[in-house]
């Protein structure tokens, strides 16, 4: 099935070029099939990319999802255009009286800033309780998963001594959890961040239920045990050459970066990146989206 976006996002030519089935607004109507609604609240710095990354992987499953690009009032994006936020994103304040079936939270470039000192952290609480009672299911990607977390259980986010920049081997903890249906017993994922929530920490939590863990990476999957929030310290979603480009920032940027771990073939960034997280990436985003959003959710919200 189709994934349903707006009309004219920058993301169409990119998805219909890699054979991606996307539909529009006007066709989708038309059909008499319930939609899962869908939010995201993309506080990534070029959200355009983020949009493709997530849109590609909402795509590939039987289900027709619709979106909706959420903006943070209070957060002022200073790398994509205004009128790009304004077409195609809407205010949070004008759909908190709404239900959605799923949401996405992404990460951000913040994780050196405590959490009260981040400029939009109040509208961010204001999402998260929000999102208790609007939303069948949650996803909370990297800083947003430590911020949620914290939000929620009271875990605090702990700096790594160097940033973990890389594809990392990870295992199940919980091989029987209907989110991890399909996985191999070793998959790998990237990640790119420079702080952790420890497991430990987690544990101590009856909450919740530590689902997937890398002997490198830490811990990398988190689900309440209500099924109803999934925690995610990784980036399934990030394209090919991701890690290539914040690699190149930095770089400029005069951090002296560590080349990313188990990426570039001989570890020579001359060369191009194998992507070997794929499978596991479109995996991640169906189960979710299958066993968490479509199978929860109610036909009518009330």
């Amino acid at each position: 099935m189709p994934i349903k976006i707006p009309n004219g996002l920058p993301a169409i030519s990119q998805l219909e070029h890699e054979n991606i089935f996307v539909m529009n607004a006007q066709r989708a109507e038309s059909q008499d099939i319930r939609t899962m609604r869908i939010a995201v609240v993309n506080l990534m710095p070029v959200k355009e990319t983020t949009e493709t990354d997530l849109l590609r992987l909402l795509s590939n499953t039987p289900l027709q999802v619709e979106i909706d690009f959420i903006r943070l009032e209070t957060h002022h994006s200073k790398n994509t255009n205004i009128n790009h936020l304004d077409n195609f994103y809407r205010p949070f304040s004008s759909v908190k009286d709404q239900k959605y079936d799923g949401l996405i939270v992404t990460g951000a470039p913040i994780e050196h800033l405590p959490f009260e000192s981040v400029s939009y952290w109040e509208e961010m609480k204001e999402v998260l309780d929000w999102s208790k009672d609007h939303v069948t299911s949650s996803m909370f990607i990297c800083w947003a998963s430590q911020a949620a977390l914290y939000h929620f259980y009271g875990l605090e986010k702990h700096p790594l001594r160097k940033k973990l920049s890389g594809v990392y081997p990870h295992t199940l903890t919980c091989p029987t959890h209907p989110i991890l249906r399909g996985f191999d017993d070793l998959f790998y994922i990237p990640h790119s961040r420079n702080s952790e929530v420890k497991a430990e920490d987690i544990k101590a939590c009856s909450e919740l239920e530590i689902i997937s863990t890398s002997p490198e990476a830490g811990v990398y999957m988190v689900m309440s045990r209500d099924s109803r929030q999934l925690f995610v310290s990784g980036h399934a979603e990030y394209a090919r050459k991701t890690l290539k480009q914040e690699f190149d920032r930095d770089q400029l940027k005069g951090l002296e970066p560590k080349i990313p771990a188990n990426y570039f073939p001989n570890n020579d960034p001359s060369e191009t990146p194998q992507k070997i997280w794929a499978s596991h990436a479109h995996l991640l985003f169906s189960n979710w989206l299958n066993y968490h959003v479509y199978q929860l959710t109610p036909y009518i919200w009330s």
